[in-house]
């Protein structure tokens, strides 16, 4: 601590708040931000993301990384591969003989050296 012109102590000198100076731009949509800012201000990029439903793509080094964004739901589901196999045509006879003539001739898997 200093004293000050009237040999009066004072604080820990206030400095105004810095500005960020980030450059946002966006990519299809979503904002570019850099991991850096990314980083800093990770709490509010999560919030706009839930909140808002905004997309963003961090970057690092001018390379795009990743992308922070709502979670998805997958695009196809097991019901949806059930479905898919049952819509499909039936193997006819001669396949499943073509199976078990393969199934013949493939080595048998060796017993486990470590036992069951």
């Amino acid at each position: 601590m200093k004293a000050g012109k009237k040999g009066k102590f004072r604080g820990p000198k206030q400095s105004k708040p810095k500005q960020r100076t980030h450059t946002t731009h966006l990519v299809k949509g979503s904002r570019v931000v850099s991991a850096t800012e990314a980083a800093r201000s990770f709490s509010e990029l999560l919030d706009r993301v839930y909140y808002r439903g905004e997309t963003f793509v961090i970057e690092r080094g001018g390379e795009l990384v990743c992308e922070m964004s709502h979670v998805r739901p997958p695009r196809f589901t097991g019901a949806d591969f059930m479905t898919l196999l049952s819509s499909l045509p039936k193997p006819d006879g001669g396949y499943w003989d073509a199976v078990e003539e393969r199934t013949k001739q493939t080595p048998a898997v060796p017993e486990s050296q470590w036992g069951s």
